[in-house]
This record gives structure tokens, C-alpha cells and sequence, in this order.
């Protein structure tokens, strides 16, 4: 099981876990979003570039190449 505090420091490395959201006005806003933790399944789930990191023996492999898709 991943640390509270590690998995609040942990960003997606592809997108650095910033979202840009484009407003009906055309303007642009920025948000931070955090990666979703599948205790379960021993994944930490980035939904803004449709990636999933394993998590082995308890260290997140936050390797682009190594993420599986979805």
C-alpha cells in the first residue's frame, strides 16, 4: 500500500498532472490533477493521458514506456 504523503508528491511524468481546460469565452485554465490510486489492482491511474502505472513491491513504476493505456 502506497503512503499517503508519496502519493500526494507523485504526478503523472507525461503530463506533469496539469490540465488545461478551454472555457466557451476561449480562454484557457489550468488545474492540477492528482492520479487516481487503484489499491486493487496496484495501479496509479493518470485519466488526463489515458495512462496506467504499475506499482511494484510498493514503488510506482512511473515510466511513460513501461504505462499501459487505456
Amino acid at each position: 500500500m502506497l503512503d499517503k504523503e508519496l502519493l500526494e508528491i507523485l504526478a503523472c511524468p507525461k503530463c506533469k498532472g496539469e490540465i488545461i481546460i478551454k472555457n466557451e469565452d476561449g480562454t484557457e485554465e489550468k488545474k492540477q490533477a492528482d492520479l487516481e490510486y487503484d489499491k486493487e489492482n496496484q495501479r496509479l491511474i493518470c485519466h488526463n493521458c489515458k495512462l496506467k502505472y504499475k506499482i511494484e513491491d510498493d514503488i510506482p513504476i512511473m515510466l511513460i514506456d513501461e504505462a499501459e493505456k487505456f
